[in-house]
C-alpha cells in the first residue's frame, strides 16, 4: 500500500565478474574458448538486474589473473563473481584475489543438465566439467587467506548454444533458479554494505535512559558499518518547525488522510482516543519539519528520543510518530528510544525492499503459539495489512508526553525478524528468525503489534531468542529473508545466529 516516493534510493552494487579457463586448450578445441565466452556475457547480461557490471572477460593466465585483479580495484567493485567456465588452474585465478580484495563468490554452474555422452567428445565435456577446478581453488584459497563462497547449481540459458551437443536450456530447472536466487541475494547483499558506507544516520535528542543494551558507541558502529553519524539536537529540529508553513501543514494533512484511517475511542483502552484536530495538525506541523531536516541533512535514517519537562521540545516530540511513520515509507529508516542500532536493521531491510518496523515483543499468545510482536512506533507502511490507525494518547506510556500513535499490524505471510545487538567484545551481530505473520485480535491501544508463528512454540523460541543476548528492539520484514540477511552479514564481516 506504500505509494510515497523514496527520498534517497539505495546505492546499486558494483559487480565484478570474469570467467576462468586454461588458455592450453584454446589451439586445441576450436569453438570452445568462443562458446565459455557466449556463457560469460549470458552472466554479465544477467548479473545487470542487480547493479553495475564490469565484465574482464577471461582469466586463463596468471599475467591475466593479475590484470583482472587491478582492473577491479580501478572499478571500485564491492563483489566479484569468479564463473568456472571449464577446467582451470588455482595459479590462474588466486591472483585476482590476492590483489582484488572485493568478496569473491565462484559461479560453479554446469550449462547442461546432463551431457550427451554418446555424442559429447573431449572439447564438449570441457564445458562441462566446471566443477572440476572447485575442490583446487577451495584449497588454494584457504592456505593464501582467500575467504570466498560457491554457488552451484545450472547455468539456466534459454537456449542451446550452437557449440553444444546436449539440451542446454535449463531456465526452468530449480537447479538454476536456486542458484540464480543466491547469486540475486549475494548482489542485493553488496548493495546494502555499498548503500551502508554512503550514508548517514541521524541522531536526534538521546537514548531511553537505562536501557543498557541499547548504548553503542557511534565510532564503532562506523567502523563496522561505514555509516557516518550526525548528532542533531532537538534545537536543530525545532529551527526547521519554524519555517513550516501552512501549505507544508495542509499538504501533510492530505498524506496523512491519505495512508492512515483516523480512529474513533479505543472501546478497549481508555488512553487511546480518536485524535483531536489539534493533535493532527500539530503532528503535521511536525511531520513537514522531519522532512526539512532529513532532506537538508541529507540523512538516511534517524533515531531519536526527547525526555523533556514540560518544555517546547517535550510539546515538539509529542508530535513525531506520524510524520517517522511517513519518513519509514520514504526509505528514511526511523527508529525510537535512541536504537541506533535497530535503526540500522530497519535500514538494511528497506535496502533489501522487504520493509523494516520497529518493534519489541508485546507478549506470547500460548493459545495460538504466537509471539506477539510490535511497538507504539514508528511503523513501516509497505508490510502493513491495510491502512494504519491513528489514535490519540493520552499518555505514552513509560515516557512523557501525549500525542497522537500508530496502530496496525503486519499483512499475513511470511516475515523474517532482523535485530542488531553488541557483543561484550564490542561487535555488532545480526539475530535473525524466519516466522508467520497471522490475522489474529491485537490490543486496540495505538501500538502497531503482530501475531508471529516461528518454527518453534513460544516458550523453546525465547528459550533460543534469548541466550544470543539481542537488543530488545528489532526490525520486521515481510518475506522469508533469512539467506539475505544472513549474506549481508557475511559481507560485512558481522557474527549472525538465526534460530
Amino acid at each position: 500500500m506504500n505509494g510515497l516516493k523514496k527520498i534517497k534510493n539505495p546505492l546499486k552494487a558494483r559487480i565484478g565478474i570474469y570467467s576462468a579457463g586454461l588458455h592450453t586448450y584454446w589451439d586445441q578445441f576450436a569453438g570452445l574458448k568462443d562458446c565459455l565466452m557466449e556463457y560469460n556475457t549470458f552472466i554479465a547480461k544477467k548479473l545487470e538486474e542487480f547493479g553495475e557490471v564490469y565484465n574482464f572477460g577471461l582469466v586463463d593466465t596468471e599475467d591475466k589473473g593479475r590484470e583482472a585483479g587491478e582492473f577491479f580495484n580501478k572499478n571500485n567493485v564491492d563483489i566479484v563473481f569468479s564463473h568456472a567456465a571449464t577446467y582451470y588452474t588455482s595459479a590462474c585465478v588466486l591472483p585476482v584475489h590476492q590483489i582484488s580484495k572485493a568478496p569473491v563468490i565462484i559461479l560453479n554452474l554446469q550449462p547442461a543438465a546432463e551431457m550427451a555422452y554418446e555424442a559429447t567428445g573431449t572439447d564438449r565435456w570441457l564445458a562441462q566439467c566446471v566443477g572440476c577446478s572447485i575442490p583446487e581453488i577451495s584449497n588454494a584459497f584457504n592456505r593464501a587467506g582467500v575467504v570466498f563462497r560457491a554457488v552451484n547449481g545450472l547455468l539456466g540459458l534459454d537456449y542451446t548454444p550452437s557449440f553444444a551437443k546436449a539440451d542446454e536450456v535449463t531456465c526452468d530447472r530449480p537447479e538454476a533458479k536456486k542458484a540464480w536466487k543466491e547469486i540475486g541475494e549475494w548482489c542485493r547483499a553488496a548493495g546494502v554494505k555499498r548503500t551502508l558506507q554512503h550514508a548517514r544516520f541521524g541522531f536526534l535528542g538521546g537514548y531511553y535512559s537505562g536501557m543498557l543494551d541499547m548504548y553503542s558507541d557511534f565510532t564503532m558502529l562506523q567502523a563496522q558499518t561505514g555509516m557516518d553519524i550526525e548528532v542533531l539536537e532537538m534545537s536543530d529540529l525545532d529551527s526547521y518547525l519554524q519555517k513550516v508553513t501552512d501549505q507544508d501543514v495542509q499538504e501533510k494533512l492530505e498524506q496523512i488522510e491519505s495512508f492512515f484511517e483516523i480512529s474513533g475511542d479505543s472501546p478497549s483502552d481508555p488512553i487511546a482516543k480518536k485524535p483531536t484536530e489539534e493533535q493532527l495538525d500539530w503532528s503535521a506541523r511536525v511531520a513537514a519539519a522531519q522532512e526539512k531536516m532529513v532532506r537538508d541533512r541529507n540523512l538516511d535514517s534517524v533515531s531519536y528520543y526527547y525526555h523533556g519537562r514540560d518544555d517546547h521540545f517535550e510539546e515538539v516530540q509529542s508530535g513525531f510518530i506520524v510524520g517517522f511513520s511517513l519518513l519509514n515509507a520514504q526509505g528514511i529508516a526511523c527508529s525510537g528510544e535512541g536504537d541506533i542500532k535497530t535503526a540500522l536493521a530497519m535500514k538494511i531491510a528497506d535496502i533489501c525492499g522487504t520493509g523494516g518496523s520497529f518493534c519489541e515483543i508485546v507478549a506470547a499468545d500460548f493459545n495460538r503459539d504466537t509471539m506477539i510482536l510490535g511497538h507504539d512506533g514508528p511503523f513501516h507502511f509497505a508490510i502493513s495489512k491495510g491502512k494504519p490507525i491513528l489514535r490519540g494518547m493520552g499518555v505514552y506510556h513509560g515516557k512523557r508526553g501525549s500525542g497522537v500513535s500508530v496502530e496496525a499490524k503486519v499483512r499475513p505471510g511470511a516475515v523474517t525478524t532482523l535485530g542488531v545487538t553488541q557483543t561484550g567484545d564490542g561487535r555488532l551481530k545480526f539475530n535473525i528468525s524466519e516466522g508467520e505473520a497471522i490475522d489474529a485480535p491485537i490490543l486496540l491501544n495505538g501500538n502497531t503489534s503482530t501475531h508471529i508463528r516461528f518454527a518453534e512454540k513460544p516458550a523453546e523460541y525465547m528459550d533460543k531468542w534469548f541466550v544470543e543476548a539481542p537488543t530488545h528492539h528489532l526490525a520486521l520484514s515481510v518475506g522469508h529473508n533469512a539467506g539475505l540477511f544472513k549474506k549481508v552479514a557475511e559481507l560485512m564481516d558481522i557474527p549472525y545466529a538465526i534460530y
